[in-house]
């Protein structure tokens, strides 16, 4: 890719848990043969080495990265083999890096996962560190920003730092996975939210299974409604809907 064309999304890690969104959305968009400048919070690396035993270190991050990407959510190690032609890493303490400013080219912004200090800063403008700063940056050029806080409960103060971001245009995006797509195993899961993230930017990806319009499709196909065809004949509440509450 020419540098003169390069319009990558900047992928801001912050220190909240489930780092492995932020590694499912990372390889989604490198799959899609879409640019990333990853920008990996100093509390976020805390986490990722709690989560996963791995250690984001700036001058050796593309050696670091790859083990990172390449695990999958339950742990296991080298289940996905990515591609980082495509990153650019920007060292979270650099207030002079490209994404600090807004003539700096790229497409938008996906905060994965965003802690409720990194939801309170974006709101609040502070711009203390350079995720912080390229959060700004994006809202104040009118540039996609999708936000997924992860944490719960939520209190009353992150709520209004929530609907702040939401009036600023950002999308706000809780790291909260859905269940009818017929998820089996963690990764499945963690795909969902990924895979919502991305849709919320209009990058396409095949990381979970759409809402077809119809009951059970999610269920083993000996276990929908209707039976393996699905088609909803036969008998029992599948079919005539006795066994449905209102």
């Amino acid at each position: 890719m020419a540098e003169e064309a390069r319009e990558p999304w900047v992928v801001g890690v912050s220190g909240a848990s489930g780092t492995p969104f932020a590694a499912a959305v990372v390889r989604a968009l490198l799959a899609a043969g879409e640019a990333v400048d990853l920008v990996v919070s100093r509390a976020s690396r805390l986490t990722l080495l709690d989560e996963t035993g791995i250690s984001f270190r700036d001058a050796h991050w593309r050696e670091d990265l790859a083990t990172w990407l390449a695990r999958g959510a339950d742990g296991t190690p080298d289940a996905y083999a990515p591609e980082l032609s495509g990153v650019r890493y920007w060292p979270a303490g650099d207030l002079a890096a490209g994404p600090s400013s807004g003539s700096y080219p790229v497409r938008g912004m996906l905060i994965v996962p965003a802690s409720t200090a990194c939801v309170a800063g974006v709101a609040l403008g502070l711009s203390k560190d350079l995720l912080q700063r390229a959060a700004s940056v994006t809202l104040k050029e009118r540039r996609p920003l999708v936000v997924a806080v992860r944490e719960t409960p939520l209190n009353g103060q992150t709520l209004r730092h929530l609907v702040t971001l939401d009036d600023a245009g950002a999308v706000v995006l809780p790291a909260s996975p859905g269940f009818y797509a017929g998820a089996r195993h963690i990764q499945e899961l963690v795909d969902f939210v990924a895979g919502r993230a991305l849709d919320a930017v209009g990058v396409p990806h095949d990381l979970y299974r759409r809402w077809e319009g119809r009951l059970g499709s999610g269920a083993p196909a000996a276990e929908r409604p209707g039976g393996a065809s699905g088609t909803g004949g036969g008998s029992g509440a599948g079919a005539d809907g006795d066994g449905r509450g209102a």
